[in-house]
């Protein structure tokens, strides 16, 4: 017998993850979401036939899961409206807030609630995510499996040891997709500027990172091993790649990823005085 799962948020996370249960049979029935807004829970009713409420409360009685999908900025009001039904049903809460630290989650809910922080990225949104988890104390085998399982359905889900991980995670994978992103526009731009035209700078942008993504998930080599498969001695690919690590691409990711991670610290403090 599959669990009831309730979504507190309808917004985009919530949603490839109910699209991604539902592409995995998940039974329609068992899941509930709330929101605020009628037309976001009209769309998810009318897309996968699940249950949809404006209540908070009356979804949180039912969940033997509760996905908390609200925004950073919401949770500590959402957490302390449903601390009564939390405490006394004893569900299992995951929550994809953003920075959020389970302390600040457990002060709100009650301090032996079972609670799983999930670190998502916005590629979930095609299911080909890349999710962090973290697990408190009172999580049980069971309930991993479970947390892992949900996460599964829009991509890959992997465990850290240490909750203060997730602030690298976060730098790393959160973060990551822009930075795949901003060095695809300058690829782009960099060809346009070398003749090509603006479709075909685009096209092969894309189809080149796809294919290199590919070659890394599917290989068994290291990514440094892969690069050297590429760059003959004396060719294109070596003046390239000597350019860029001349110019300190190594340097600049390392900044990069330090300055988020910095940030996401900072965040935490800021929603743990909530």
């Amino acid at each position: 017998m599959k669990q009831i799962l309730t979504f507190i948020g309808a917004g985009n996370m919530a949603s490839s993850l109910i699209g991604g249960l539902i592409a995995d049979h998940y039974p329609a029935s068992n899941i509930w979401v709330t929101d605020p807004k009628p037309e976001n829970l009209e769309r998810l009713a009318s897309t996968y036939n699940i249950n949809t409420t404006t209540d908070n409360k009356k979804a949180a009685e039912k969940a033997e899961v509760l996905i908390l999908a609200v925004k950073p900025q919401i949770i500590a009001q959402v957490a302390t409206e449903l601390a009564p039904i939390v405490r006394h049903n004893h569900p299992l809460v995951l929550t994809v807030a953003a920075g959020l630290q389970i302390n600040s989650l457990n002060r709100w809910l009650g301090n032996q609630t079972a609670i799983v922080r999930c670190m998502p990225n916005t590629p979930a949104l095609i299911r080909a995510g890349a999710t962090a988890l973290f697990a408190n104390s009172y999580v049980s085998a069971k309930q991993k499996d479970m947390a892992e399982s949900i996460l599964r359905a829009v991509g890959l889900a992997v465990w850290v040891e240490d909750e203060a991980q997730l602030d690298s995670v976060t730098a790393l994978s959160g973060s990551g997709p822009a930075y795949f992103f901003l060095v695809m526009e300058a690829l782009e731009k960099a060809a346009v500027e070398s003749g090509l035209t603006q479709e075909m700078a685009h096209l092969l942008t894309i189809q080149t990172a796809v294919g290199a993504s590919r070659m890394a998930l599917e290989s068994s080599v290291s990514l440094s091993q892969l690069r050297q498969y590429v760059t003959s001695p004396g060719g294109t690919t070596e003046q390239a790649v000597e350019a860029l690590q001349k110019n300190g691409i190594d340097a600049l990711f390392a900044q990069a990823l330090h300055a988020a991670k910095k940030r996401a610290e900072e965040l935490a403090e800021q929603l743990g005085n909530t």
